[in-house]
């Protein structure tokens, strides 16, 4: 192996510049640095599909003592289509397997004095994360968690209440939402 010591390589004008071909390993030793000053192209990633969905209009009625899903019917961003409104659920797009953040936020009404308060996120119509809130004066709860997700999975919000009555959600895209993203692997 022979060592080529050099300050700077330029490719002829108007071309690119490869180094190795097929197969080969590029090794950057340890205690290097890659500085880029200009666009990269085919490593790194984004963190989508990513999505964020909430309320829009009057607040929903939750019953006593049963799971009812929320029905997040506005969404303020969905970067790859996959949050359906009709079913109120964001699904996995074809090809964007992996593992995802998930996240789950509910307020409640003012009104609502309930010993247990629950947010939980459905994979596939099963409950997969929940947290509790067993406070009498904490009128919100949430639920996150990561998830190995394929394609076709679907995910959804679901909150508790135990009030004796039914009791309002908050309607609001700041108080009440549904999100996620793939992470970066």
């Amino acid at each position: 192996m022979a060592t080529l010591f050099v300050d700077k390589i330029d490719p002829q004008s108007g071309t690119s510049l490869t180094i190795g071909s097929s197969g080969d390993t590029i090794t950057i030793p340890s205690g290097a640095t890659i500085t880029n000053n200009g666009t990269q192209t085919g490593f790194g990633g984004t963190n989508t599909p990513a999505f964020k969905a909430t309320r829009n209009g009057s607040n929903q009625t939750i019953s006593t003592a049963s799971s009812t899903k929320l029905a997040h019917n506005y969404v303020v961003f969905d970067t790859d289509s996959g949050f359906d409104t009709t079913n109120n659920r964001f699904v996995v797009p074809s090809g964007k397997a992996g593992k995802y953040f998930i996240g789950a936020v509910a307020r409640f009404d003012s009104s609502v004095n309930a010993s247990r308060l629950l947010s939980m996120i459905y994979k596939n119509g099963g409950n997969v994360a929940e947290e509790n809130m067993n406070n009498d004066d904490e009128v919100s709860t949430s639920a996150f968690t990561i998830l190995s997700l394929s394609a076709g999975d679907y995910i959804e919000h679901y909150v508790y209440q135990n009030t004796g009555s039914s009791k309002p959600f908050k309607g609001s895209n700041i108080t009440t939402y549904f999100f996620g993203y793939r992470i970066i692997e």
